[in-house]
């Protein structure tokens, strides 16, 4: 920090200059003094300098702040023009009271996410699909729960027997969960309903789960281990119910022996039940909070934290058409730059699908929890937050880098014609042009899809890497450093709590990673 800005803070408030003038209606007016002490020209001098305090004053602080009284560019202005116009500040945060990976709860939480113990055949844990170093996710289009044949070995590489990605659709990342302020999954079938309830898989449409817990992401964390693709496997409390499944992970912790102690420390007695469960794997998640982008600091005032390209993107980002933009923020809204509600892109189907279709391998989308046609082949906004490391991305994780993304949010029909499904590894699907003439057709039909699947929305490859350099100032430096992350990763010294059993030949070893840190996925224009 520069030496002028050293400003007196230990008072609560900024100790003010030595009044001047007088205040009238809040608005200071010169007091002219007529005695022949001081004439009318030596007061002017007096003010002169004492107006030439205060601007250095200001400057000072404005330079502490870590901004700057100069106005910017004209792209500047414009970008702040629009800045103030969708209400933004730069923190999605801002406001929340949110659980620290140093609280209790939270440390227990971490533990539970890393550990095979809650996988149905032992062979998965939460953390198979959403590690930290991974984006929050699995780096894979289509994630890979029970039955890897390394279960230990997770992110690109990690291998099923089928020889195929086994869950139906992309692993969300668990970056900044805390923040969603209406639903979770793809298809938001954990939400909020009345105003304060939530509803989950198993309650009815629209009813609440009284068993959901205080918060979304603790409602979340009770179904995982329930699906079988994911962790419960296809043998544990055979054609149980979710509650079955539930107490029997209960009473699995309970027997392991070595639980009862961690949740005596996190809830003060040593009690286990999948709500305790529940809560403290929502208490790890909605501790990773990474929201201190460059974007943030450009948007608090510091006009060189993003550069000119990312700038230009910006402009794109937030015009509407009418005004020569993209119009993206039609829907990647907020600060949060989602507004969590349900649009149809047009994205390609791979994979095993939800059972849905002529074929039995399409994904309805939103419609499977509504049941309402016309909410076919909807999904939830994504978050923009962190988007250059939560790749690959849509429902389906048909694209593994952003330019892609854009392109074909700016012209879907033409991305969807010219998609190759054999370009993404164990996730091409036999059925991809069955599925693929099922959405166009119903969408051509019903007018549900976004704006430019009708009427596309010429681009430039250079306008395709501003929209892409824009992007990439909303990831947090912290979750590209390993050592940053470091906090929400497991240390086996300290958190290997019940750990696995060996398998057959003996070994026993700790989950490793394919690889180290997300590559940043935003390859530049290459074909429009």
């Amino acid at each position: 920090m520069h030496d002028y800005c050293h400003i007196d803070i230990s008072s609560p408030k900024i100790q003010p200059l030595e009044p001047f003038a007088p205040r009238i209606s809040g608005r200071a007016r010169p007091s002219y003094d007529k005695s022949p002490v001081l004439g009318f020209g030596a007061l002017k001098v007096s003010l002169m300098r004492r107006w030439l305090v205060l601007v250095l004053f200001l400057h000072a602080v404005a330079a502490c702040n870590g901004s700057s009284l100069d106005p910017g560019s004209e792209i500047d202005q414009a970008l702040r023009r629009l800045i103030r116009a969708n209400g933004l500040t730069g923190d999605p945060a801002a406001g929340l009271e949110l659980p620290s990976i140093d609280d209790p709860v939270a440390v227990l939480g971490r533990k539970l996410f890393f550990s095979k113990s809650l996988g149905g055949d032992r062979d998965s844990a939460c953390v198979s699909c959403h590690h930290p170093t991974l984006g929050g996710g699995d780096a894979l289009a289509l994630s890979i729960g029970v039955g890897a044949e390394d279960p230990d070995l997770l992110g690109p590489g990690r291998a099923h027997p089928d020889g195929e990605l086994t869950v139906p659709r992309n692993a969300p990342t668990i970056f900044n969960l805390a923040l969603w302020e209406t639903g979770l999954f793809w298809d938001s079938r954990v939400e909020i309903v009345d105003g304060s309830d939530i509803r989950t898989p198993d309650s009815d449409y629209g009813a609440a789960d009284p068993e959901a817990g205080d918060t979304m992401s603790a409602a979340q964390a009770r179904f995982p281990v329930t699906f079988a693709d994911e962790m419960r496997g296809f043998e544990f409390v055979l054609d149980g119910t979710n509650a079955e499944v539930h107490t029997a992970l209960e009473l699995r912790l309970m027997e392991d022996g070595s639980w009862s102690p961690e949740f005596e420390v996190a809830f003060g007695s040593s009690e286990i039940t999948y709500a305790r469960i529940a809560a403290a794997i929502a208490a790890y998640e909605d501790s990773q909070v990474f929201t201190d982008t460059p974007w943030r600091a450009y948007v608090q005032g510091d006009n060189d934290a993003i550069g000119e390209p990312a700038k230009r993107g910006a402009l794109l980002f937030f015009r509407s058409t009418e005004d020569g933009g993209a119009n993206c923020a039609s829907c990647h809204s907020g600060d949060f730059f989602t507004d969590e509600d349900f649009h149809s892109i047009c994205a390609p189907q791979i994979g095993r699908g939800k059972g849905d279709g002529f074929k039995g391998t399409n994904d309805f989308g939103r419609a499977r929890e509504t049941g309402d046609r016309n909410d076919r082949f909807s999904f939830r906004t994504p978050t923009l937050s962190n988007v250059s490391v939560t790749g690959p991305y849509l429902h389906s994780g048909a694209y593994d880098n952003l330019a892609d993304v854009v392109r074909h949010h700016l012209d879907p029909q033409a991305a969807i014609e010219r998609f190759d499904p054999t370009s993404v590894p164990l996730a091409a699907s036999d059925d991809f042009a069955r599925n693929t003439q099922e959405m166009l057709d119903f969408l051509e039909v019903s007018g549900r899809a976004i704006e430019f699947f009708e009427a596309p929305l010429a681009h430039t490859h250079g306008q395709v890497d501003d929209l892409v350099a824009f992007l990439e100032t909303l990831t947090d430096p912290c979750v590209l450093d390993w050592a940053c992350l470091a906090p929400w990763v497991a240390d086996p010294s300290t958190d290997d709590v019940g750990r696995t059993p060996p398998d057959r030949c003996g070994s026993r070893r700790k989950p490793s990673l394919s690889a180290e840190l997300p590559r940043v996925r935003s390859d530049r224009a290459m074909s429009a």
